[in-house]
């Protein structure tokens, strides 16, 4: 039995797609929230047919962020299509959207609008550069936030080509500010009885994610670099790779010496006595570094670093991170038995309380599946259901 989740009876319209606002609503599940997912009819959200897969609207990139949510596939350009959705939204308490700035307004469906029709709504969006501004207008994608807020720009060293972070860095950031915004919103609605607008972007969220780099930069003109710290690096060994952090301790130049076995101790040296010092000579203690892990096997360096209590980390395929015990301690995969995909594992939520722990409670839905579910739910009987379908409104 599922227990008292903390967002039961909390009623979620959910018109987010791809990743940033699914990334949310999903968490919003997990917790207890009744998920409503409204979808284009044919083909929904556009992580249903992102990557060709065997499985069609039903593949991996949708299962990963839509458990926990009802699906129904309604006809926003149709007149009877819409006020299914504003019946939906008198009997929600959040909304939740990631369009470009100005597309809800568009479809009848902004702020203003549906806190006209229920006044207790928490309206959340999520965009990719905010409601005004130069930018405002442009669609909110994950790598070109990357670029536009210096993530993309940042790297070891000026020498090193600028790329792509592979991971869906912004993207998943953003969806988690939402999630937060939404919960400090039903916080203050709890002891007001009022709803909010709730606006987060990529652009904003990449930015905060650099709060570091930023005030050194606004009040130093300087740059921080954690991946260039001259006793920080990854390096090749024998079969494979080690990540080494050389701080967060007294004297680690002498203890990376230790551990590397090296003829001398690099810490005796006065011109590397201080980190100054040290990020002067960056190339030449990297040099010996490389020179120096490339003679043996990652388990045998990760070993001897641990011994002398240095940070290190043998560097894995996500693959292999999947498999390791630590993962599976941490409860962090599920597994659900799809009607269409079968037995699907993905991952859980990341957040562990321990009275009221996350919950599977519904597999992610196929397109349409609650349709007359949840408009069952709202008092419509079979008569209108039939009518909804003969105009083409419900799916």
């Amino acid at each position: 039995m599922t227990p008292d989740l903390p967002l039961s009876g909390v009623r979620v319209v959910d018109f987010t797609q791809v990743y940033l606002g699914p990334s949310c609503t999903q968490l919003l599940g997990d917790y207890g929230a009744d998920v409503v997912k409204i979808e284009r009819p044919g083909t929904g959200d556009f992580c249903r047919t992102t990557i060709p897969d065997e499985a069609g609207l039903d593949n991996p990139i949708f299962l990963s962020i839509n458990r926990n949510k009802r699906s129904v596939a309604v006809d926003l350009r149709v007149p009877e299509g819409r006020e299914v959705v504003l019946d939906l939204v008198r009997h929600a308490d959040v909304v939740v959207s990631n369009f470009r700035a100005g597309v809800m307004d568009r479809l009848g469906f902004g702020y203003e609008a549906l806190s006209a029709l229920n006044p207790r709504l928490i309206w959340a969006s999520g965009t990719g550069f905010g409601t005004s501004g130069p930018y405002a207008h442009k669609g909110g994608q994950d790598v070109i936030a990357q670029a536009y807020s210096g993530v993309m720009h940042r790297r070891v060293s000026d020498d090193q080509p600028v790329g792509i972070y592979p991971t869906t860095l912004c993207d998943y950031t953003t969806g988690m500010h939402l999630v937060q915004g939404t919960l400090l919103a039903l916080l203050h609605r709890e002891r007001t009885g009022a709803g909010q607008r709730i606006d987060v972007s990529m652009y904003d969220s990449m930015l905060h994610m650099q709060m570091q780099e930023a005030c050194q930069q606004l009040n130093r003109g300087s740059e921080i670099n954690w991946a260039a710290m001259p006793l920080t690096g990854v390096f090749a060994t024998t079969d494979g790779a080690v990540c080494m952090v050389g701080g967060f301790r007294a004297d680690p130049l002498h203890h990376i010496s230790l551990a590397l076995a090296l003829e001398e101790d690099l810490a005796d040296r006065p011109e590397l006595a201080t980190l100054d010092g040290q990020f002067t000579h960056r190339a030449e203690l990297q040099r010996v570094f490389a020179e120096r892990f490339a003679t043996n096997s990652t388990a045998h360096w990760v070993e001897r670093l641990e011994a002398e209590d240095i940070l290190c980390a043998p560097v894995r395929s996500l693959e292999q991170a999947l498999a390791d015990e630590q993962t599976l301690v941490n409860g962090m995969i599920v597994e659900m038995e799809h009607p269409t995909a079968g037995r699907v594992r993905a991952l859980a939520a990341p957040i562990h309380l321990s009275a009221t722990p996350a919950a599977v409670r519904r597999v992610p839905p196929r397109l349409g599946e609650h349709s007359e579910e949840v408009l069952g739910e709202l008092g419509y009987d079979a008569a209108r259901l039939a009518a909804l379908h003969e105009k083409g409104a419900l799916r």
